[in-house]
């Protein structure tokens, strides 16, 4: 059931917002408004009761919400209003550790280099200019208005406003594609009308070419003051020429993909906090507060290491254990998307699971019996039906993309090794010992490169999702064979990313 929310952020600023369904929890509710309006801090959460003549209440529970459309009231901790501009430069507190590794303290500051919004934004917000350029382009508009006649653009004016805009363009992503760049030239002269481009055309070409020009400049820039991200993809580029580099341009919709250090951080004390990061998992009572705040401390240097050494799975075992405990690969997946990994795939699966099905009904008999004998397995279920219902939507999906189910959904008995010779799959183990047609399960696990790095898991569904959030925290490529079905999880499912392929695209549009 949807729900839309008034959203009070402060006394000058108010959203609307829609959601298709209620979340499960106010936790979630939190986590979605953080991700939809790009808030960062601490808030709780009032509205307007109509039950008591609107007076604001508390919300502790998802039920209280009233059921079609609400007001919210957010309530900054610490009286704090969160900056919702968009900035890669942010203030995070950090654990502080004495030399022997102890936690002393939790009120240090350490600046971070993250940027904060998963989505490019339209329209795209013009940022601020200087006060003789803000005047001139007013006064401009003014006459625009009057005789449709545009202003003088000097060389001052015109360098002002690029270097304002790549600068806020890099707050948001480092390499934005041509979609994204033409949405800020039209953003330009529609906030200034007066910098329209005579003639025929959209009023902007010229623009669009003065941004993409000073976006490289800045780019380079940025590579020769030593910018992690910038550098690496310059890296990239050298392998197209033959220079011994493999690793690809980030294209995933990753926010943070190579972030800088934390300010007085390096990748000698860093590998340090690593170290004690180690310890700290060998303990038989770890702590997940110490190990979660070294884990946010050594990002940098941990996507410094998949990124540019491209490791195996086995050796970032060794050297990060803790990026494979499940609440490290979801909250990994935050750090570089700033989605949250669970609650948007699962909202996803509540969301698609019932078109699917009916996608693949309608349309069983074009993909064999393979189509059929899936759906035939669901109607005979009478037993946690929903579960199954999401099972179903997702091992139909590669059939319906015209891929191979079964390299990616792989059985296995208790007593063989089932990740032998596999790549990347979902593996459930079936008990060994039994007579029955349809035996059962006893472990769900998640196989990269032959290695077993989660077990026990709940569902199908979880698993995939923890699957897809590994790919993302290993910077692996997905695998030819089911490249469509992952483009689907990632641009459908996680709306993530700007484009995809056509075969997914048709898919979207009859979902949406």
């Amino acid at each position: 059931m949807a729900l839309l929310l008034r959203v009070v952020i402060s006394s000058t600023d108010a959203r609307r917002l829609q959601l298709f369904e209620v979340p499960q929890s106010v936790e979630s509710l939190i986590s979605i408004l953080k991700e939809k309006l790009q808030l960062q801090g601490q808030f709780v959460l009032q509205f307007e009761d109509p039950d008591f003549g609107n007076a604001l209440c508390s919300l502790t529970d998802i039920s209280e919400l009233p059921s079609d459309k609400a007001v919210l009231h957010i309530q900054w901790c610490n009286s704090s209003l969160s900056e919702t501009s968009l900035s890669v430069s942010s203030l995070d507190t950090a654990s502080v550790d004495d030399s022997d590794g102890s936690l002393t303290s939790t009120t240090a500051s350490v600046q971070r280099y993250l940027r904060t919004t998963s989505e490019w934004p339209l329209p795209f917000p013009i940022p601020p200019l200087s006060f003789d350029v803000e005047l001139k382009l007013r006064r401009g508009n003014e006459t625009y208005a009057e005789t449709q006649t545009g202003i003088d653009v000097t060389r001052d004016i015109k360098m002002e406003i690029l270097d304002k805009i790549v600068q806020a363009v890099f707050d948001i992503k480092a390499y934005p594609n041509n979609q994204e760049i033409e949405s800020i030239a039209s953003a330009l002269i529609s906030k200034y009308p007066c910098l329209k481009e005579p003639g025929k055309g959209k009023g902007y070409e010229g623009w669009l070419i003065s941004l993409k020009n000073k976006l490289n400049n800045y780019r380079s820039k940025l590579r020769a003051a030593g910018c992690n991200e910038v550098s690496v993809n310059k890296k990239r580029k050298d392998v197209e020429h033959g220079h011994g580099f493999t690793m690809k341009k980030a294209k995933r919709g990753e926010v943070n993909f190579v972030p800088e250090h934390p300010c007085n951080h390096t990748d000698a004390s860093l590998e340090e906090q690593r170290r004690l990061l180690i310890d700290e998992t060998k303990k038989a009572r770890s702590s997940m507060v110490v190990i979660s705040e070294k884990m946010e401390l050594t990002f940098s240097l941990r996507r410094k290491e998949v990124v540019e050494d491209q490791p195996m799975v086995v050796d970032v075992q060794q050297r990060w254990p803790a990026l494979f405990l499940q609440e490290q690969i979801a909250e990994e997946f935050f750090r570089i998307t700033n989605k949250d990994l669970l609650d948007v795939f699962r909202a996803a699966m509540d969301r698609f699971t019932p078109k699917l099905l009916k996608l693949y009904r309608a349309r069983k008999a074009a993909f064999g019996e393979d189509m059929e004998q899936l759906l035939e397995r669901l109607d005979e279920r009478v037993t946690d039906v929903v579960n199954h219902r999401r099972t179903t939507a997702l091992k139909g999906l590669p059939l319906f993309l015209r891929e191979d189910p079964n390299k990616l959904f792989m059985t296995c008995k208790d007593t063989e090794d089932g990740a032998k010779g596999v790549s990347i799959a979902i593996l459930c183990v079936l008990e060994d010992e039994t007579q029955a047609t349809s035996p059962e399960v006893v472990n769900i696990a998640v196989v990269l490169e032959q290695v077993v790095v989660l077990k026990d898991l709940p569902d199908i569904s979880t698993a995939l999702a923890y699957l897809f959030g590994l790919l993302y925290a290993l910077n692996m490529s997905y695998p030819q064979a089911l490249k469509y079905t992952f483009d689907t999880i990632q641009n459908v499912f996680m709306e993530l990313g700007s484009g995809c392929t056509k075969r997914v695209l048709s898919l979207k549009n009859k979902l949406l």
